[in-house]
């Protein structure tokens, strides 16, 4: 079976990328938060959410 990205409706804060993240990849979601934090502080972090949120699909 392959592993498909979806947006988490599980571990979601907003629009569930970043928990979607970290389930694919077998880790902790707030590790995947805090880690989009620092990228949206310093740079491009925001609009690649917003662009993550509308390319991966939600989960069902």
């Amino acid at each position: 079976m392959n592993k498909r990205l979806y947006r988490s409706e599980r571990n979601r804060m907003l629009a569930g990328v970043c928990g979607g993240i970290g389930e694919y990849f077998n880790i902790d979601p707030t590790i995947i938060r805090l880690v989009w934090v620092v990228l949206s502080v310093g740079g491009p972090g925001l609009i690649a959410y917003v662009i993550a949120m509308i390319i991966i699909p939600k989960e069902f």
